[in-house]
């Protein structure tokens, strides 16, 4: 049990700004078996967007209190993901191959065509929470997180870590297995149901469906996956479980 809080720790420190972490040994062994529980810790962002929604429902108008849902998202996870995407919207922009891609994602600088695709990342998560029907809108503000960071352990799960030099996203990606994948997906389907019964499920099918073709190209585009990679996957699937929610729902 303790193994497991532990665990649960090191996947809220590393996916947040809480100080959930700071005595806890992060071996490489311990980065790898969290990432089972990054869907969890999704979950747990989730319920605090509730709380929050639900406190200042009738405080705030309600298209302001999106746009501050939003930027409470940003500020809980630092931001981190909003980086990886404004990265590798340069590197698959400006690089023609595979070295020219990563070699633009490891710097520094963001590009035009970065702030533009980071830019549309926010406001097509703006505008679809918006419109997400009032009834639907805390379950869709749980779902969308925890959908989120599934994403990342399933291509931590079947994408190599293409950095030779290694870094912190290899940490996680080399050691995850089938049991962390399992583990992260089960949370997933679980809060699917819950939150939406059957179409819960239905939901699930279409973004393995373009979880798939996530890894597919990544694998073709990149060989395999970076830090980068995995934060921006994270935006792009929250984007579209909002975007589902829409369609389906």
């Amino acid at each position: 049990m303790k193994q497991r809080w532990d665990d649960l720790c090191t996947a809220a420190a590393f996916l947040t700004i809480l100080p959930v972490g700071r005595n806890l040994e992060m071996s490489p062994e311990r980065l790898g078996r969290s990432m089972g529980l990054f869907p969890a810790v999704g979950l747990l962002i989730g319920l605090a967007l509730v709380v929050i929604n639900w406190l200042l429902d009738d405080l705030i108008p309600r298209a302001v209190l999106d746009c501050l849902l939003v930027l409470i998202m940003i500020a809980v996870t630092g931001a981190l993901h909003l980086d990886g995407v404004a990265d590798l919207i340069d590197g698959l922009a400006g690089g023609k191959d595979r070295e020219g891609a990563l070699r633009i994602m490891k710097d520094s600088r963001v590009g035009a065509m970065g702030v533009v695709g980071l830019v549309m990342v926010l406001l097509l998560k703006y505008l679809s929470l918006y419109h997400v029907p009032l009834e639907l809108k805390n379950a869709a503000l749980i779902f969308m997180p925890t959908a989120g960071r599934w994403v990342q352990v399933c291509l931590a799960c079947y994408c190599p870590y293409v950095r030779s030099e290694g870094g912190t996203g290899g940490a996680f990606v080399d050691n995850v297995d089938q049991p962390e994948f399992l583990r992260a997906s089960a949370t997933l389907i679980l809060a699917g149901l819950v939150l939406f019964w059957l179409k819960g499920i239905f939901l699930i099918f279409l973004l393995g469906l373009a979880t798939m073709v996530l890894i597919r190209y990544f694998e073709v585009r990149l060989g395999g996956v970076t830090g980068d990679v995995l934060g921006a996957v994270t935006e792009v699937v929250e984007v579209l479980s909002l975007l589902l929610v829409l369609a389906v729902l």
